[in-house]
């Protein structure tokens, strides 16, 4: 196999129909126009062409839509129970110490009062102290500031799982 094929995981993306193909893709993100975008844009030769798909859908996404994404994500230190993407990107909270949970519960509320919506970031690879600074340092910006935040974060959480399904055999 040379390096310019397309790989398994992604062949295999490409040749789902479209209803397995949706499914899929709102297991990365539940924004229904996100998975629209990136379904009327198959086959992707790349995964860096999917990559750039997400991209552009995630950039495209209305308030709404960011709505419907935020939506699927569970807050800071309550993963999903039984979901484990969800268990693994919060990997950084597992080992917290009680005071550093409580202290995320609470500032999970204060976010979500002010902003109406679940505290999102890529938590992968963060620990629980690093999340706990960013909520704090994001409670604090404009609800329009925090929008772009959120999108960007988003985009990078999408692209993890895109990576994960491209990569599957």
């Amino acid at each position: 196999m040379t390096s310019t094929s397309t790989p398994p995981g992604l062949a295999r993306f490409n040749g789902l129909g479209e209803s397995a193909a949706r499914a899929a893709l709102r297991e990365a993100c539940t924004s229904g126009a996100w998975a629209d975008r990136l379904l009327a844009a198959r086959p992707y030769a790349t995964a860096d062409d999917l990559y750039a798909a997400n991209d552009a859908a995630t950039a495209a996404l209305t308030a709404a839509d960011l709505a419907e994404a935020m939506a699927g994500h569970p807050p800071i230190g309550r993963p999903k129970p039984g979901d484990p993407t969800s268990a693994r990107e919060q990997r950084g909270m597992s080992g917290a110490s009680e005071e550093l949970k409580a202290q995320m519960l609470e500032l999970n509320l204060a976010y979500q009062d002010r902003f109406g919506h679940v505290f999102l970031i890529c938590a992968t690879g963060r620990t629980g102290e690093q999340m706990r600074d960013a909520v704090k340092e994001r409670i604090g910006n404009t609800p329009e500031q925090e929008r772009e935040i959120v999108r960007a974060e988003l985009g990078k959480i999408n692209r993890i799982r895109l990576a994960r399904l491209v990569e599957e055999d």
